[in-house]
């Protein structure tokens, strides 16, 4: 399965924030997108989820030498900052989200199974989610799209503001997660995507560019994403 963008462009009144996007993604693989706050990391998630139209351009699943359109339930998108209902105890939650989802969850399991697969521990599980840390409503918006299975995971930062170890808890569950699917993960910080990432592409003045990770420790390398991470945009 592959996930193809061809010609993908929008604009924000005088500023072009995505210019002329054509890239091939290519499921098992986690890559990396790259950019300085700013670059369209988000505006472009944003345009492939659907949650603002581009102006121009179209992206598409490849199988088996097929073109399908993308759908609602082919992607996951988990944002930077949390949203979950916090109203609701943990256990609700994934009860609700596996209720109103039952037809497109394949093979589900008990509920405490998935608390267990996340290390959220037996006394958090029954409590709001407005009491949960970030770093464990993060775990829950993640969980969901586990049990969702997408074709396409989009991650817009998940990691920048987690402690040190649920972040590695969270870059091993990523690394797991990768097969059957196409991962892609957003960061400004070019060590967690070197390593983390299998494959590195950056988004510099409004375009993607595919950077060879086997050049990581070239110092020329080094320099040209440093050099992309220090310029201007807007997101």
């Amino acid at each position: 399965m592959k996930f193809i963008i061809e010609h993908l462009s929008k604009r924000f009144e005088k500023k072009e924030v995505l210019k002329d996007i054509s890239f091939t993604f290519e499921e098992g693989r986690i890559y990396g997108l790259l950019g300085r706050n700013g670059a369209g990391k988000t505006t472009l998630f944003n345009c492939l989820n659907k949650d603002i139209k581009s102006d121009g351009g179209a992206f598409y699943f490849e199988e088996n030498g097929e073109r399908r359109g993308v759908n609602a339930e082919d992607i996951g998108y988990v944002l930077s900052t949390p949203t979950v209902p916090e109203f609701l105890t943990g256990r609700e939650f994934l009860k609700f989200f596996m209720d109103i989802n039952e037809k497109s969850v394949h093979n589900p399991r008990p509920i405490d199974e998935y608390f267990d697969y996340m290390s959220i521990e037996p006394e958090d599980r029954d409590k709001l989610l407005k009491d949960y840390s970030h770093g464990m409503k993060n775990k829950m918006q993640m969980l969901v799209n586990i049990i969702a299975q997408p074709k396409l995971l989009l991650l817009d930062e998940p990691l920048t503001s987690l402690d040190v170890v649920v972040a590695e808890e969270m870059k091993q569950l990523l690394r797991s997660l990768k097969a059957g699917r196409v991962t892609v993960f957003s960061t400004h910080i070019m060590d967690l995507a070197l390593d983390l990432c299998d494959e590195i592409v950056l988004l510099n003045h409004g375009v993607l560019e595919r950077v060879e990770k086997s050049n990581a420790d070239n110092a020329e390398f080094k320099e040209k994403i440093i050099a992309a991470l220090r310029e201007d945009g807007h997101e």
